[in-house]
């Protein structure tokens, strides 16, 4: 949530900051500003209410020259969207200019205190305080980075800081504790940024700043050093993706060609790792926690939103391939309701973009108490990657769409793979192994043939855009499917939609329908499809609209139900794989006939990373 950017170097620096920002701008897009110090050392600022757009016009007239630079795009947290809670705040005498990613749990009294010490305020924001307070110790030091620690030490909550000051104009100071800051190292110029995607196009070298460390960037190079003032040794690193993968690539949104990447992205996830002749999965991620996941009492997963129902089928998968009692718990609330964890357990954290903030406290609570962690996360380097004791990376690139689609499928993937990696490694015979991974190595060309059908359910979508509810159910491995279904919708159509095991709908939801309310019905030929087939008939008798998934040549549907959308056979574990695809085309096709934005849903950010 919020994106920054900050650049010292030689190239011209508004353009560069404000492409910086359009690239992070799925992070948050409520408001943005920028800062610049000019060649007389002068403090020049620009922030405006809106996307980054509207900065950019409103820059056209910030006629200056400037090497070093910061600027920030905003999803508001303290304070209402308008042009003075935008980013960066300053300190009351505007010498020191800050853009902040997270929340100053603690602002409230820190404020009240500056302001009985005679210290003055602009704006609603928690960020506005952090300022101010680096400025009342910068009034007794006279030392920029010494008032910046200072001040750090008296806040608490999470934060990803860069700021930049007249006072001492030749450095930007850096700072992160919970929230992402990465470095980049180029030819001569040095950048800071929440995400890689805003420096991608200037260097692949990046340096990933640690909780409590800071860095002290300026023309001359770059030092990295904790809060404390220990001087820490920064290992690079190299970005492993492309500008060209974050582009639309013709396109009309970043979610339809993500959802178009899965045949590719679903195989990445495989490659290196399937091992279909012998039935198998190589997981070198896994190797230093080998012993200890064969010997699992149990495994707990925890996340938040799409990787949540990730996790829900992660635990049908694990719990029949490998008898491992599996539970899933909300991210949110796993650290909150004091859990009761063993040695032996092994919890597992899944997130996209690895900075999830309570996927991230999360781990801590479980480090804490002796559990051993994995991580499924997409992005190299990221804080849950690097604070769980092993992983597995999804490889699903980029994800631009705040409404996570090829990121899913990956995860299915990857939890698909674990499950049969700990299923060998206890009970599942060879012959077994080998039919699962044969469908497994099967599966992107199955998606391929989904995708082929996407005008069928455009021309679906294009009849019920206009209604106002939708519920969606769904059984067995297929229930978590039909809660992310509903939730793809809800996300960036904003119609109401809701997701149920199909046998609950007899405790409640059956009293919503009527001609007016489609179902959409996951029903793929399986064991338990007759069952479906019951709760498709208690819709109907009450006069519900029914949008059928299920297998191609299953025709007995075709009478029962308004429309079918058809899927490729596969072993009933992976069918949500498959199953999952044309929601999401439903969902967008549906937010497109109703003019919505996208890939910026209202309201929403990529990546949430405060709690």
């Amino acid at each position: 949530m919020c994106g920054i950017i900050g650049y010292i170097g030689k190239k011209e620096i508004v353009p560069l900051l404000l492409t910086g920002l359009k690239r992070m701008e799925y992070r948050g897009y409520d408001s943005a500003g920028l800062s610049i110090l000019d060649s007389s050392s002068e403090l020049k600022s620009i922030k405006k209410k809106g996307r980054v757009n509207d900065l950019e016009l409103a820059s056209m007239d910030l006629n200056v020259k400037g090497i070093i630079g910061i600027a920030h795009t905003r999803w508001a947290t303290h304070g209402y969207p308008n042009d003075i809670n935008a980013h960066p705040h300053f300190d009351t005498k505007m010498n020191i200019s800050l853009v902040h990613n997270g929340i100053i749990e603690n602002y409230s009294i820190i404020k009240q205190k500056l302001i009985q010490e005679g210290y003055s305020f602009r704006s609603d924001t928690d960020t506005e305080v952090l300022a101010v307070l680096i400025e009342r110790f910068y009034d007794k030091v006279k030392d920029l980075e010494y008032a910046v620690r200072l001040a750090l030490n008296e806040v608490n909550g999470t934060f990803g800081i860069a700021l930049i000051s007249k006072y001492e104009p030749n450095k930007i100071i850096a700072a992160r504790r919970g929230s992402p800051l990465i470095l980049g190292i180029g030819d001569n110029e040095y950048l800071v940024a929440s995400d890689a995607s805003a420096i991608i196009e200037h260097t692949k070298n990046v340096i990933y700043l640690n909780d409590d460390e800071m860095a002290i960037l300026s023309p001359d190079g770059f030092i990295t050093k904790t809060i404390a003032n220990k001087k820490v040794k920064s290992e690079i690193h190299q970005l492993e993706f492309d500008l060209e993968q974050i582009e639309k690539g013709g396109f009309e949104h970043f979610m339809l060609k993500e959802i178009f990447e899965q045949t590719q992205t679903i195989r990445d996830a495989m490659r290196g790792r399937l091992l279909v002749d012998e039935g198998n999965v190589k997981l070198g991620g896994l190797r230093s926690v080998r012993d200890r996941i064969r010997n699992a009492r149990r495994i707990i997963i925890t996340a938040c939103g799409t990787s949540y129902n990730s996790a829900l089928v992660g635990e049908y998968l694990i719990e029949q391939l490998a008898h491992i009692p599996v539970e899933v718990e909300y991210a949110s609330e796993f650290r909150y309701r004091s859990p009761i964890l063993f040695e032996d357990d092994f919890v597992i954290f899944i997130s996209q973009s690895g900075e999830t903030a309570d996927t991230y406290a999360a781990i801590q609570e479980a480090k804490q108490r002796g559990a051993t962690c994995l991580g499924i996360v997409n992005v190299v380097g990221s804080s849950i990657a690097r604070a769980t004791d092993a992983g597995i990376y999804i490889h699903a690139g980029p994800e631009i769409g705040v409404a996570s689609t090829k990121a899913f499928t990956s995860q299915l993937t990857v939890l698909s793979l674990l499950a049969l990696y700990l299923g060998r490694m206890r009970n599942l015979s060879t012959i077994d192994g080998i039919k699962i991974a044969k469908e497994l190595e099967a599966l992107p060309d199955k998606v391929q043939m989904i995708l082929n059908g996407a005008s069928e359910i455009e021309r679906i979508a294009n009849e019920y855009y206009q209604s106002r509810n939708f519920l969606y159910l769904g059984r067995g491995y297929n229930f978590p499917i039909a809660l992310e279904g509903a939730l793809k919708l809800k996300e960036i159509s904003y119609i109401h939609a809701e997701g149920y095991p199909a046998a609950e709908m007899k405790h409640g939801p059956i009293a919503l329908i009527d001609k007016n309310m489609p179902v959409v019905v996951v029903a793929p030929k399986d064991e338990i499809y007759e069952k479906v087939v019951s709760n498709i008939e208690e819709v109907k008798a009450r006069e519900g609209r029914v949008i059928a998934i299920t297998n191609y040549g299953n025709t007995d549907l075709e009478k029962l139900v308004d429309h079918c959308i058809y899927i490729p056979d596969t072993l009933p574990l992976l069918t949500p794989i498959l199953t999952v695809i044309p929601l999401q085309l439903l969902a967008y096709y549906t937010a497109r006939l109703l003019g919505r934005d996208i890939d910026k849903p209202r309201n929403l950010a990529k990546s949430v990373t405060v709690e």
